[in-house]
């Protein structure tokens, strides 16, 4: 008869076993191994799998993978109940948003998982205000995201309900209350990263490993939170939550410590959750609905078996969406009926430091020499100038290009961590290459390149599985490049042009007629920087009939008249 057993969880061996002190002793000398106090078991890590095998044989533990039979049952999902509240909303939901909201009223610790472009950032603060309304403590809210889209939440926020966001910055740091007691905010957006800052008063030094000499990590009770900043919090959404899915991450050791005691726990994620059930664990554990799934033991033993980690998934999937989860599709029919065929939206990024600085020293640049084109009282002297401006405009633009790939691949990389395929267009070779040096699994197109090397990238990026990423010069693969609609909704702008009709025809490349898939345009624009403006004069471009007309000559003193007139409201 065994006496215990050794499974494969994740990369470790998860070893249990009859107490018994020769036991004991041995596994104490197996290589890098830990015990778990929650769960009462030990690990090791996967490459010592010949010592762990000679343990189990000489003490008589079973070896190897755990096999777990699916369970015949009826793991049929209930449907989300209705919403039969009146919410003062500033644009009604769609059908299958005021179900979201309804479930999200009725669990208030939950996953919003559906796929991108469907609202989960609109169903989660609809909810919050319909707690609210309800009588529940609800404000203020605390969100957290990642940084690129912090301004967009301040956004969402202002378009959604009759309240107000902002974004936490240091200056702030002791007078946040103030913000709330005087009506100025009801939402508090801070990015992951600055979790410690705002909460953590100090963490304790967890000290080395007697034996192996090295730095222990730092568990949750050796963090000091400030608990008067955390419970100034009635609620708390985590956007991107699945960057919380590794337990021994300081984000996520932070945001289980703000989390605790919460009634409201809004966790948004569009990565499917229920294939890697292992990443689950410490997302639950910051919603604290690990009880609901039979405890961290039978989570691990019942979900996370198998060869491949995971086992039981429907009944997975079954118990997550009746306790604390639901997700849409973009091809749900009832979902796909309610979208519009393309829709954009806007991410601001922060320029890197070194960034900043270039585009500074370039701005003051330029404006001296817009200072310079303003007093030339000659006319044919403005003309011939207005080159030069558009080389330093060219200039400004090309530094914000540069300096917002951090927050740009970022966003790009959730998307492919989703599983999605993304069309990226570009306009500089270097940020061409900086692409591709990001994400190796992808294919270009640009100038560079015959025809048959561009069709060979195409084909490529629709065909084959390893390739994520298409990445396109604007000029090269804004027309005449077919078949990507197939194979991808997203499309995402590093760079763009001055026309509305360009980038119209660069987004077509994704979108066609009758197709009735929604389009997911995201432009990324260098926080205050030249691509605002740009951005803008494309958005007002699209509200006039005929886009692009005239010479390329008319198009430039269009653009620099255009610019002169923001340096002159300035």
């Amino acid at each position: 008869m065994s006496l215990g057993s050794a499974i494969t969880v994740g990369n470790y061996f998860k070893i249990e076993f009859q107490y018994k002190p020769k036991i004991v002793e041995a596994v104490k000398a197996l290589p890098e191994r830990k015990f778990d106090f929650n769960d009462k078991t030990w690990s090791v890590p996967t490459r010592y799998r010949d010592e762990v095998e000679r343990f189990c044989k000489v003490h008589n533990l079973q070896f190897g993978q755990k096999v777990v039979n699916e369970v015949a049952q009826n793991f049929t999902i209930p449907p989300l109940p209705e919403l039969t509240i009146e919410i003062p909303l500033k644009r009604d939901p769609r059908p299958y948003q005021r179900t979201g909201i309804a479930y999200a009223i009725e669990k208030q610790r939950l996953f919003f998982g559906d796929d991108m472009g469907l609202g989960k950032t609109f169903q989660a603060i609809a909810a919050i205000e319909a707690l609210h309304q309800q009588g529940k403590a609800a404000y203020p809210c605390l969100i957290v995201c990642p940084s690129a889209v912090k301004e967009n939440w301040v956004k969402e926020v202002l378009e959604t309900v009759n309240r107000k966001a902002v974004v936490m910055v240091d200056g702030m740091k002791n007078t946040y209350q103030e913000f709330y007691r005087t009506g100025l905010a009801q939402f508090f957006i801070v990015n992951y990263e600055s979790l410690k800052k705002y909460f953590v008063e100090a963490i304790d030094d967890p000290g080395f490993d007697e034996k192996t000499g090295k730095k222990k990590k730092a568990t949750l009770k050796h963090y000091h939170f400030r608990k008067k900043a955390i419970d100034f919090y009635k609620s708390i959404i985590f956007d991107e939550s699945h960057k919380l899915k590794a337990v021994s991450t300081q984000a996520s050791k932070i945001s289980k410590g703000i989390a605790v005691g919460k009634e409201t726990i809004f966790l948004l994620t569009g990565t499917p959750l229920i294939n890697k059930p292992n990443d689950l664990i410490a997302q639950l554990g910051i919603m604290n609905r690990l009880v609901e799934m039979g405890g961290y033991k039978h989570f691990i033993d019942h979900f996370c078996s198998g060869p491949k980690g995971a086992s039981n998934l429907k009944e997975l999937n079954f118990q997550l969406n009746k306790n604390c989860f639901f997700r849409r599709n973009k091809t749900d029919p009832e979902v796909k009926k309610y979208l519009p065929d393309k829709s954009r939206q806007v991410i601001l990024c922060d320029l890197s430091k070194e960034a900043r600085k270039e585009y500074s020293h370039a701005m003051a640049n330029l404006e001296s020499y817009m200072k310079q084109y303003k007093d030339a009282s000659d006319e044919k002297i403005q003309q011939s100038m207005k080159g030069e401006v558009m080389v330093r405009i060219g200039i400004l633009k090309n530094i914000s290009a540069r300096g917002k790939l951090k927050d740009a691949f970022s966003f790009i990389q959730e998307l492919v961590e989703q599983g999605q395929k993304v069309v990226v267009f570009c306009n500089l070779t270097e940020i061409v290459h900086a692409v591709q040096k990001e994400f190796v699994r992808s294919v270009r197109l640009t100038g560079a390149e015959n025809a048959v090397q561009k069709q060979a990238s195409v084909d490529a990026f629709r065909t084959e599985p390893n390739i994520d990423v298409i990445v396109l010069n604007l000029k090269a693969g804004g027309v005449g490049v077919n078949g990507l609609q197939d194979v991808s909704t997203n499309v995402c702008f590093i760079e763009f042009g001055w026309h509305a009709a360009i980038m119209d025809q660069a987004e077509d490349r994704l979108y066609r007629m009758g197709q009735h898939n929604n389009v997911m345009c995201t432009y990324f624009l260098g926080r205050d920087t030249i691509d605002e403006w740009n951005y803008d004069l494309i958005q007002k471009k699209r509200e006039i009939a005929n886009t692009v007309t005239g010479t390329e000559d008319m198009t430039e003193v269009s653009i620099v008249d255009s610019f002169a007139n923001l340096f002159n409201n300035k």
